[in-house]
């Protein structure tokens, strides 16, 4: 059994920890590990919507995922999963009329 720890990190480099997630599988798509997140997350009823709007945050490039050291850059992708495993949601923030 995998034990993912979330964080949340911005470009300015503010680290949060937002949490962890036991998971039973070695490999999971990045789509499924951010809905099992916002699950984990979301008000009770919110979470189909919330996990639509992070699908679309992450297609305008709102935010990276990196799993430990690597960026992981479609939804599909499966990534490793270890005993110990950081999965780092980097928020990118626009430039002003950019």
């Amino acid at each position: 059994m995998a034990m993912v720890t979330f964080v949340d990190e911005t470009t300015s480099g503010a680290r949060t920890e937002a949490g962890g997630l036991a998971v039973a599988e070695e490999r999971l798509a990045l789509r499924e590990l951010i809905r099992r997140r916002v699950e984990q997350e979301a008000a009770p009823g919110h979470a189909e919507r919330e996990f639509a709007r992070a699908v679309d945050a992450f297609g305008r490039n709102g935010f990276l995922v990196l799993v430990g050291d690597r960026q992981v850059e479609d939804l599909d992708e499966t990534v490793e999963l270890g005993p110990d495993t950081e999965v780092t949601f980097l928020k990118l923030v626009p430039l002003v009329g950019g």
